[in-house]
């Protein structure tokens, strides 16, 4: 029988305990394993991100705790390029992983901008999504009613930036890594 890969790409700048949820909800509530977390090297839309070394540093010790059912990838920096492409991403692991379905991991928050995306049918095709409920966005109808937490990545940089707590949104060993490179102050 083929195994099911999940894949979970996105900014991670910086990954917090909703990315965590996200993980372990996929993995209990869907016949996928491993789950694949994919840090964006350069993203498609210019967004200004921390250092992918550091945000890749910071995924791994916030999948820490789920053990070896969540993998992180750092195969957008492999494969380099001006931006990363999420099809070309999803190709190159089905290349490496040999005979897996892939699964793409997204929050109903990404559902509005998928025409955007460069060859979205392309991806559907190839790695069908999971869409994960996210607070504060419409839910598909096909989309199971458990919704995660509405927290945001953009919220605990401005929080940082203010010098405020982000304590209780992002695992701590993330935030300790944070607060020892002074990322996003």
């Amino acid at each position: 029988m083929t195994r099911t890969v999940a894949v979970f790409g996105g900014s991670f700048n910086p990954p917090h305990v909703a990315h965590q949820l996200v993980c372990l909800y996929v993995l209990e509530a869907y016949a996928v394993e491993p789950l694949v977390v994919v840090p964006t090297f350069r993203h498609p839309f210019d967004k200004d991100l921390a250092p992918f070394a550091d945000r890749l540093e910071m995924c791994r010790r916030a999948m820490a705790p789920l053990g070896d059912r969540v993998q992180v990838s750092e195969i957008e920096a492999e494969l380099g390029g001006e931006t990363s492409r999420t099809l070309v991403t999803l190709e190159a692991l089905k290349e490496r992983l040999g005979d897996v379905r892939l699964r793409l991991v997204i929050g109903a928050d990404i559902l509005p901008e998928r025409e955007k995306w460069w060859r979205w049918t392309d991806i559907e095709r190839l790695a069908p999504p999971i869409v994960v409920a996210r607070q504060g966005y419409p839910r598909p109808a096909t989309t199971p009613a458990v919704e995660l937490p509405g927290v945001s990545s953009t919220d605990i940089r401005g929080r940082i930036a203010r010098g405020e707590s982000v304590a209780g949104l992002v695992p701590r060993s993330v935030a300790f890594y944070m607060a020892e490179k002074g990322l996003y102050q």
